[in-house]
């Protein structure tokens, strides 16, 4: 009897590693989690769409915690005039909402909202004459709001105005 306690007793302590390896702490994000971020966070449209696959396939990028909620245009028309603003509001609450949970959203305010500026353009690029104009035009409104106001709850959907 007393050799099968010590072979049970050498297995269980061969396989303890295994089980606190399973039961440990949960994982942290990966490592490259803040370049991911910055290279979703671009003026370049190669940076949208990327972006913009990642949020179509949200699941492959569980384990990075990112934090894809939105409110698109929080208090202003998702789509003015009938423009199509509501994706680009998306990447730029993606953006905002990230930055802040990581700590450095100051330093990276400005380019998240001249991306967001470009996204629009890329949206008024799809029209000509009067009707660009109209849409270039409530972009460079929809920029404004965000540079002078994007941190603020009315803008950015936030209670939180210290960063």
């Amino acid at each position: 009897m007393r050799r099968r306690s010590v072979v049970s007793l050498a297995a269980a302590a061969l396989s303890l590693p295994a089980v606190l390896g399973l039961a440990g702490p949960a994982s942290a994000a990966p490592a490259d989690k803040p370049r991911i971020l910055g290279s979703w966070t671009q003026t370049s449209a190669t940076s949208y769409n990327a972006w913009l696959s990642a949020r179509n396939n949200q699941s492959a990028w569980s384990a990075y915690g990112f934090d894809w909620s939105t409110d698109y245009c929080s208090t202003s028309p998702d789509n003015p005039f009938g423009f199509p603003f509501q994706t680009a509001c998306a990447r730029h609450d993606f953006g905002y909402r990230n930055y802040k949970a990581i700590g450095a959203f100051a330093a990276n305010k400005a380019r998240l909202d001249d991306a967001f500026h470009a996204d629009l353009k890329r949206v008024c690029a799809r029209y000509t004459g009067a009707t660009k104009t109209s849409c270039d035009s409530t972009a460079w409104v929809y920029y404004q709001a965000v540079d002078k106001f994007g941190n603020t709850p009315a803008v950015d959907g936030s209670r939180d105005t210290r960063f």
